[in-house]
C-alpha cells in the first residue's frame, strides 16, 4: 500500500487525516514551552564548567550580581537542597564536583534574558582541576564487560562454538567499524517555564513524557505528585533526548522557588551537547562465517563504547545481531569504558541504529567476498523462529520487503561490479541493507467521554514530539466508537490528564492507542445500554498487567533500504540521488504521518551516514561541535529522491490496532544501504561514519585512479 492511498471511509484507520495541530504550527499560534505567557516571569542562563575534571574552588558572584537586571545567582552554595536524584545527570547545584567539561556549576537569574546572559558571562569560577580521560579505544584498560545493556538485554549472550566455527568455515569475514558520537538536536532545545503558587508548582516543560517529569519533580522537591503539574502541549522534536527529565526542568524550579518568580530557562544549543544525552561512539569487531552457498555458520559481534562516571548508559548497539540471522553458534557482547564524558542516552533507534550499520555493512562485505547479490544473501538466511530466544515471529515480511524493494528499485538491471558505472569523474553506486525494531508497549490510562451534543472526548497524558499524535489517537478513538473522526476530541500533553507512559522507543501510538481503543470500545459498550444521560458518560481503561513485554511471541517491526549515491573522484562528494525504504510495520494507522515518520528516519540515516558526527576533544574534554553551524544535519537539497511504501501487516499478536511502531525503523538501514552503495560505486570500502568527502577521497586515492574501471 502507498503513502498516497488509503481507505475512502475518513473513519477508517490508515486514512490520511491531516494532523490537527498542523495550522497552529504554521500560523505560529502553537506554545511552546519557552513561550507560555507568564506575568512577572525571569530568565535563566547557567553556567558550564570549563574544566573536564575537577572541582569548583570558588566562585565569585559579586560582578555578575552588580550587572543591571541580575536578580540571583544559584551556586552548589545557597541552591535549594534537593532530594537526592535517581538519575545522577540531575543532581545540579548539589557538590563542587565537576565530572565532565560542561556540566553546570551556576545559575544566573535576571530579568530579561540579555541580563541573565550577560551576568553568566561574569561569574567568576575557580577550580581543583583533575587528569581526564575522554578517549575511547577497543583496548581501553578500563573497559568492563557490563551485566545488562540499555533496554534490558544482557550484556552478552552466546550460543555454540562461535569461535571453532568461525575459523573453520569456509568463507570468513572480520572487519571493524565505528560511529562516532551523534548528537539528537531538535528544533526545539530543552526549555522549561517553571512557577510556584505556594507549595504547588507548575512547569510547561519540552519532554517526551510529562508524567515521568511529575514523579520526579515531586521527589527531588518532596512534594506530593498532585502538587506538581507538568504541562508539555507542543514539543519540538526530542529524538530520545527528551525522554527522560534534563538539568533545565531541575533548575528553572529551583530559580522559581529561590525567587519567588516565574522563571524560564531555554538551554542554548551549544550547551545541549553536554547535559542532554547523545549517542556514545561504537567500535565495532564482526566476524561472520559461512559455507559457499552464503548460509552462516558463525555470527561474532562485539561492541565497545564509551559511559560517564556520572551515570551507566551502555549502548545496546550488539542486540540487532540476536535476532537478524540465522547463525547457528553466535556470540554478540558489549564492552564499556567509564570516561570524563557527558553521559550518553537515548537517540532515535539506540542500539539499532549503530548495530544495524555494522551488521548491515558486514552482510554487504561478506556478498562481495561470496560473489553473490546481498539481497540473496540475506534472504538465505532468513530464520523461521528468533535466532537468540527461540521465540517464533508474531510477523516477519522482512523476505517480502526485499523482494518489493528490489522491484521498485530495478535492483535486477544493477551491474554487481563495483566501478561498473561511471559518468565522467563521477561514479554511481547503489545499496541494500535491511532493518529491524523491537515492538515495545508500556501501560497507560485513558478515558472517554460522550458528550451531549454527540461529540466525544478522549483524554490522555500522551506527548506528542512532532509525530501527529493527537490524530492517530482520534481515529483510533474514532474506529473504536464506529464514528467520523470530526466527533472525536483529543487532549493531551498535561500530567492531569490519565497518566501515559512516555514518547519513545517507537511505543507512543501502541501504548497510548491500546488503553484509547478500550476506554472507546467500552464505551461503546455503555452507550449501547440505553439512552445518554444529560450529563454524558465517561469511561476509563488502564492497560497496566495487558501490555506486556513477555509475549510468547518475538515482535519486530522490519524493513529493507535502497540506496544510489554518486561519487565524485575528483572532491570526494557523495550525493545520495535516491533513498527507497519499504517497511513491515504491522497495520499502518495514517498513511500521511506514516510516511512522514518513514521519510523522516531515512533522511537522519541519510545524516547519519555523510554529514552528522561529533569530536571529542582529546586536550579539553569537549565536543568541537556544539551547534548547527559545525554538526551537520541533512536538507531538502540532501536527497532529491526519497520513498517510503510499505507491507499492511495483519497481526493480532501485538495490540487492538494491529499496529507496530515507525518512528524508528527508517533510520537504522538507511546508513549501511548508503556506506555499501558507495563501496559499489567506487570499489572503496570506507569502515568509519559519516563518509565526509576527505574520506572517500582518500579512499579513492589509496585504491587508486579517478574514473570507472
Amino acid at each position: 500500500m502507498d503513502a498516497t492511498t488509503a481507505p475512502a471511509s475518513a473513519t477508517a484507520l490508515g486514512a490520511p487525516v491531516e494532523r490537527r495541530e498542523g495550522r497552529e504550527k504554521v500560523t505560529g499560534t502553537a506554545r511552546y514551552a519557552a513561550e507560555q505567557p507568564c506575568p512577572g516571569r525571569a530568565h535563566a542562563w547557567p553556567v558550564p564548567a570549563s574544566i573536564a575534571r575537577g572541582r569548583v574552588t570558588g566562585i565569585d558572584t559579586a560582578a555578575a550580581l552588580a550587572v543591571p537586571g541580575v536578580l540571583a545567582v544559584l551556586t552548589h552554595q545557597n541552591a535549594p537542597r534537593l532530594s537526592e536524584p535517581e538519575d545522577a545527570t540531575l543532581g545540579v547545584l548539589r557538590d563542587s564536583r565537576v565530572p565532565h567539561r560542561g556540566w553546570f556549576v551556576a545559575l544566573v537569574v535576571g530579568e530579561t534574558l540579555e541580563a541573565a546572559r550577560a551576568g553568566a558571562a561574569a561569574v567568576r569560577v575557580d577550580y581543583a582541576v583533575e587528569d581526564h580521560d575522554v578517549t575511547l579505544t577497543a583496548t581501553h584498560p578500563d573497559t568492563y564487560a557490563p551485566e545488562q545493556a540499555n533496554g534490558g538485554y544482557p550484556g552478552s549472550r552466546e550460543h555454540g562454538d562461535p569461535e571453532g566455527v568461525f575459523a573453520a568455515a569456509e568463507v570468513r569475514v572480520d572487519v571493524d567499524y565505528r560511529v562516532p558520537p551523534l548528537h539528537n538536536h531538535p528544533m526545539e532545545p530543552h526549555a522549561t517555564t517553571a512557577e510556584w503558587h505556594d507549595d504547588r508548582l507548575t512547569v510547561h516543560t519540552s519532554t517526551q513524557g510529562s508524567t515521568v517529569v511529575r514523579a520526579v519533580l515531586a521527589g527531588l522537591f518532596g512534594l506530593p505528585e498532585e502538587h506538581v503539574t507538568v504541562l508539555a502541549e507542543h514539543v519540538g522534536g526530542g529524538f530520545g533526548s527528551k525522554g527522560t527529565p534534563r538539568p533545565d526542568v531541575v533548575l528553572a524550579a529551583m530559580a522559581a522557588r529561590h525567587t519567588g518568580r516565574p522563571v524560564t530557562l531555554a538551554l542554548p544549543r551549544r550547551f545541549l551537547p553536554a547535559v542532554v544525552g547523545h549517542r556514545a561512539p561504537t567500535l565495532h569487531r564482526l566476524r561472520l562465517g559461512a559455507h559457499p552457498d552464503g548460509r552462516l555458520t558463525s555470527l561474532m559481534h562485539e561492541v565497545t563504547t564509551h559511559t560517564s562516571r556520572v551515570k551507566e548508559f551502555v549502548e545496546q548497539a550488539a542486540v540487532p545481531a540476536r535476532v537478524m540471522y540465522a547463525a547457528p553458534d553466535s556470540r554478540t557482547s558489549h564492552r564499556v569504558a567509564p570516561l570524563d564524558v557527558p553521559t550518553p542516552s537515548w537517540m532515535r533507534a539506540p542500539g539499532e541504529a549503530p548495530g544495524m550499520y555494522a551488521l548491515e555493512s558486514a552482510m554487504d562485505e561478506l556478498a562481495a567476498e561470496l560473489g553473490m547479490d546481498p539481497v540473496e544473501l540475506r534472504i538465505v538466511n532468513e530464520p523461521g523462529t528468533e535466532p537468540d530466544s527461540g521465540k517464533p515471529f508474531s510477523s516477519r515480511h522482512l523476505v517480502e520487503c526485499l523482494r518489493e524493494g528490489a522491484r521498485r528499485f530495478d535492483w535486477a538491471e544493477r551491474d554487481p561490479r563495483p566501478r561498473s558505472r561511471a559518468e565522467g569523474p563521477i561514479l554511481v553506486g547503489s545499496g541494500v541493507a535491511a532493518a529491524m525494531y523491537p515492538v515495545l508497549v508500556q501501560p497507560s490510562t485513558a478515558a472517554a467521554r460522550a458528550l451531549p451534543d454527540g461529540t466525544f472526548l478522549v483524554r490522555i497524558n500522551a506527548t506528542d514530539i512532532g509525530t501527529g499524535a493527537r490524530t492517530v489517537l482520534a481515529q483510533i478513538a474514532a474506529d473504536a466508537l464506529a464514528v467520523p473522526v470530526a466527533r472525536v476530541r483529543t487532549e493531551v500533553g498535561s500530567s492531569e490528564l490519565p497518566a501515559a507512559s512516555l514518547a519513545g522507543g517507537s511505543s507512543g501510538t501502541a501504548s497510548w492507542g491500546w488503553a484509547v481503543h478500550e476506554a472507546c470500545t467500552r464505551l461503546a459498550e455503555r452507550l449501547a445500554e440505553g439512552p445518554l444521560p444529560a450529563e454524558g458518560i465517561e469511561v476509563r481503561a488502564d492497560t497496566a498487567g495487558r501490555a506486556d513485554a513477555d509475549s510468547p511471541f518475538a515482535r519486530h517491526a522490519f524493513g529493507a533500504h535502497f540506496a544510489e549515491v554518486a561519487v565524485d573522484t575528483v572532491t570526494g562528494e557523495t550525493r545520495v540521488r535516491r533513498l527507497l525504504g519499504v517497511y513491515a510495520a504491522g497495520h499502518i494507522l495514517n498513511s500521511r504521518t506514516a510516511r512522514s515518520q518513514f521519510v523522516g528516519g531515512m533522511t537522519m540515516g541519510l545524516g547519519m551516514a555523510l554529514t552528522e558526527g561529533s569530536t571529542l576533544d582529546a586536550a579539553f574534554g569537549d565536543f568541537a561541535e556544539a551547534d548547527l553551524a559545525a554538526y551537520h544535519v541533512p536538507t531538502h537539497a540532501d536527497v532529491p529522491d526519497i520513498e517510503a511504501h510499505w507491507i499492511d501487516e495483519d497481526d493480532s499478536r501485538l495490540n487492538p490496532m494491529g499496529s507496530k511502531g515507525i518512528g524508528e525503523i527508517g533510520i537504522v538501514g538507511t546508513a549501511a544501504a548508503i556506506g555499501n552503495a558507495v563501496f559499489h560505486a567506487t570499489g572503496v570500502r570506507l569502515r568509519e561514519l559519516p563518509l565526509t568527502p576527505d574520506r572517500v577521497l582518500n579512499g579513492i586515492r589509496e585504491r587508486g585512479g579517478s574514473s570507472a574501471g
